[in-house]
C-alpha cells in the first residue's frame, strides 16, 4: 500500500527556513519522480517543485525558484522541500505527492507567525 507522510510544518517567521520531509512506503521509491505542492483553501493545489527519480533533474515554479530547494534520499524513501527566505504568502498547506502513482500525502501546514 502506497503511503505518503509529510512532516516538518509550523510556524514561520518572515525571513525564516522551515525543511518539510515525505517519508514514503509500499513502492519502489527511487523510480519514481516526487513533486510538492501547496494549496491555500478555496484554491487550486500549486505544483512548486519537482524531482526526478535520480535527482538529476529538479524544476520550481516562479514563486519559489531561487528560495526552496527539492532534494531526496533514495536510502531513505524520503524526499524532502527547504524552504528559505520565507514570505507570509507561503503560508500554505503542504502536500508531496507521487505523479505516476496518483496518491498524495496528508499534507502539512505552514503558518506565517507575523
Amino acid at each position: 500500500q502506497v503511503q505518503l507522510v509529510e512532516s516538518g510544518g509550523g510556524l514561520v517567521q518572515p525571513g525564516g527556513s522551515l525543511r518539510l520531509s515525505c517519508e514514503t512506503s509500499g513502492f519502489t521509491f527511487s523510480q519514481y519522480t516526487m513533486t510538492w505542492h501547496r494549496q491555500v483553501p478555496g484554491k487550486e493545489r500549486e505544483l512548486v517543485a519537482t524531482i526526478n527519480a535520480d535527482s538529476t533533474s529538479t524544476h520550481y515554479s516562479d514563486s519559489v525558484k531561487a528560495r526552496f530547494t527539492i532534494s531526496r534520499d533514495n536510502d531513505a524513501d524520503t524526499v524532502y522541500l527547504q524552504m528559505d527566505s520565507l514570505k507570509p504568502e507561503d503560508s500554505d498547506v503542504y502536500y508531496c505527492y507521487a505523479p505516476y502513482l496518483y496518491h498524495w500525502g496528508q499534507g502539512t501546514q505552514i503558518t506565517d507567525s507575523s
